[in-house]
């Protein structure tokens, strides 16, 4: 007699994740008269696995239809169309996947004691570097994702997007405001730290963000940045600044499980898509 327990596929378990998450966000339909061939949860389950796959709205159609665990998981009867998809990617704003990570988070009971944060940048060519590289072109045109990591449980408690390269100063309020929610705090005080390389340098940085300060003209004048050059020291050789690394992996994973390409055509909808690619990152982990 086997007593081994059947192993369910990764796919099927993001599938039941990403549905059960829209459950509660979602409501099931957008209107008394819609069709009601599907629920909104199920057509926002489906985009999400299409991000997941890294797949078109064509491509995950078609893997839908050869995949009868992860229907039977997401209660399909029959499989929606691609351009179904579509419309609902598009209802999919950056408020709604916001709120879907925070579901997400709040479920887990997040509290974070140190965050580390970094950006990055999506290609909107699908052409590949080698071809770039026999035209003789290079890419001009980019979306940039910020991320704020926690180092305890590894997932994206803050993101943030903007079109071209925006430097990282300018993500460093937005990340932190959506951090504030999960980050560790004792009664109304702040405790976390972030941990961010030079580009995050401002006006802006906190006490307790450990941030190298630049170095303009090669010294520091400003006692509250010497001071901040020191605690950064000091927090370098306690080994804490090392783990700032943590987020140079998230990133490399969603660039390599995800797709380092941005697919949308409206900058609207490209500007969705690194929020989309760190919900989906928080779901896979």
């Amino acid at each position: 007699m086997n007593t081994q327990t059947a192993r369910e596929s990764r796919y099927v378990t993001v599938a039941r994740l990403a549905y059960q998450m829209a459950q509660r966000n979602w409501s099931l339909y957008s209107h008394p008269k819609s069709p009601k061939r599907f629920t909104q949860p199920q057509l926002v389950a489906c985009v999400l696995l299409a991000f997941y796959l890294n797949k078109s709205y064509r491509d995950a159609e078609e893997w839908l239809l050869a995949t009868d665990q992860v229907c039977a998981v997401l209660e399909l009867k029959t499989v929606p169309d691609h351009s179904t998809l579509s419309r609902m990617a598009k209802k999919l704003s950056q408020k709604a996947i916001r709120a879907l990570i925070d579901s997400l988070l709040a479920e887990l009971e997040v509290e974070e004691e140190v965050v580390a944060g970094d950006s990055t940048s999506f290609r909107l060519s699908q052409a590949s570097a080698y071809y770039q590289t026999r035209q003789g072109k290079s890419y001009k045109e980019w979306v940039k994702g910020a991320y704020a990591v926690g180092i305890h449980s590894k997932l994206i408690v803050g993101c943030a997007s903007s079109e071209g390269s925006k430097p990282d100063f300018g993500f460093l309020r937005p990340l932190k405001r959506q951090v504030k929610r999960w980050g560790k705090r004792v009664g109304d005080k702040r405790v976390w730290l972030f941990l961010g390389d030079k580009g995050f340098d401002a006006r802006g940085v906190h006490r307790l963000d450990l941030i190298p300060p630049i170095r303009r003209n090669g010294k520091l004048v400003n006692p509250k940045r010497k001071a901040r050059a020191d605690l950064v020291s000091a927090a370098r050789l306690d080994g804490l600044m090392g783990q700032r690394w943590q987020v140079e992996g998230v990133n490399s994973v969603i660039k390599r499980k995800f797709g380092d390409t941005i697919r949308a055509r409206s900058l609207t909808l490209q500007l969705r898509e690194p929020l989309l690619k760190a919900l989906v990152y928080n779901i896979h982990v």
